[in-house]
């Protein structure tokens, strides 16, 4: 069968939804990632503004080549690899009116022999098995996306220490608590190299977690990166949290707010900023309309684009009702805050969420009479 997707028509076996394009044994595209590579699309479009350099492209797992095929309409020179002969096969039809290449390799390999400008890695599952290599292997900007959520925002927590070496935690913010803990496992992967790994753009969608991530071989500069790295200590009753930098965990032994002793530790997480607004705008603008998700695109983009950079967000639901009282509209709850003196915006990671410097009692405080 045939599909378009975003002016591109490319064939693919058989459509369904699911976490990613392929399960290891079947080889399917997927409708439910077209949000992922639209925004792609839009990246590719954007980066050569900041990287004229940026010109050979690797699908690392390109399934029916769809990600590939549009990168290459772009006008990327692509090369889409896969273990599967069947999905190699299709890729190649579908890149063949375009500059581009399928391979029959295994990534790991394929990365570890060749560099390429930009790296995309989107398998099933956990992106880790494959990052070293990719940090090998890619000159300018490597993309990353992780359909394990459940290891990674804590809820299979076994899963997520082993996986990504780090202890992340199932809080409220569970959305960015997965995103940042996939940024620091690859900022410390980098790291290894000598190599800095800056996210230039990041998104949590659904069920995944996608990244962007800016790759400079400097150990001066992969030494800063990982000064961004540190601990989250979120307190289980009073929903209070705080953050310091550094590998080494210090959690305190009460929370300062309300005094309880359920003080929880994540980390080492990603502190840092998890895009750069000016990139995310330029972006935006790159998004179009033949995009089947461009409305979702640029609405995801935009909130990017202008959430603060603290290391996690607040959920307002999951507060009023620790407080007894009914939740207010978003707007409205925000321009609350803003309007008490503190900085505060809405986050991408779900529709009650947001971000403020203000600690819990302050949000309280600030919002009562909206109550």
């Amino acid at each position: 069968m045939q599909v378009e997707e975003g002016g591109v028509t490319v064939e693919v076996e058989s459509a369904r939804d699911g976490a990613s394009e392929g399960s290891g044994s079947e080889v399917f595209y997927n409708p439910e990632m077209e949000l992922n590579r639209d925004v792609t699309v839009a990246v590719l479009r954007a980066y050569p503004d900041r990287e004229p350099r940026a010109e050979t492209y690797l699908d690392a797992m390109a399934a029916s080549g769809v990600r590939g095929t549009r990168a290459a309409a772009e006008g990327f020179d692509v090369t889409c690899a896969d273990v599967d002969p069947d999905a190699v096969e299709l890729a190649a039809r579908n890149l063949a009116p375009y500059d581009g290449e399928a391979v029959e390799r295994d990534a790991n390999a394929l990365l570890h022999e060749s560099f390429f400008d930009v790296v995309d890695v989107d398998p099933y599952g956990s992106p880790m098995p494959f990052a070293d290599a990719a940090v090998a292997g890619t000159r300018n900007l490597l993309c990353v996306t992780a359909t394990d959520t459940a290891p990674l925002c804590g809820a299979h927590f076994d899963s997520g220490v082993r996986r990504y070496s780090a202890v992340p935690r199932n809080t409220e913010y569970h959305p960015e608590m997965g995103l940042r803990v996939l940024l620091s496992a690859l900022v410390r992967r980098a790291a290894a190299r000598d190599k800095a790994a800056t996210p230039v753009l990041s998104h949590v969608s659904r069920h995944y977690v996608r990244t962007y991530l800016e790759l400079d071989a400097s150990a001066s500069r992969a030494n800063r990166a990982v000064e961004e790295l540190g601990h989250v200590y979120h307190c289980q009753d009073c929903l209070e949290r705080s953050h310091e930098y550094g590998l080494v965990a210090d959690p305190p032994g009460a929370c300062p707010a309300c005094g309880s002793d359920r003080v929880v530790t994540a980390g080492p997480l990603w502190l840092g900023p998890v895009a750069d607004p000016e990139f995310a705008a330029a972006v935006r603008e790159r998004v179009t309309d033949d995009m089947g998700e461009a409305k979702r695109a640029r609405d995801t983009l935009e909130t990017v684009e202008t959430e603060l950079d603290t290391p996690t967000h607040y959920d307002q639901h999951r507060l009023t009702k620790l407080w007894g009282r009914p939740a207010a509209g978003m707007d409205e709850f925000v321009a609350a805050l803003r309007d008490a003196g503190f900085d505060a915006s809405r986050a991408h990671y779900s529709g009650t969420a947001f971000k403020t410097d203000a600690s819990v009692a302050d949000c309280r405080d600030a919002t009562a009479d909206l109550g």
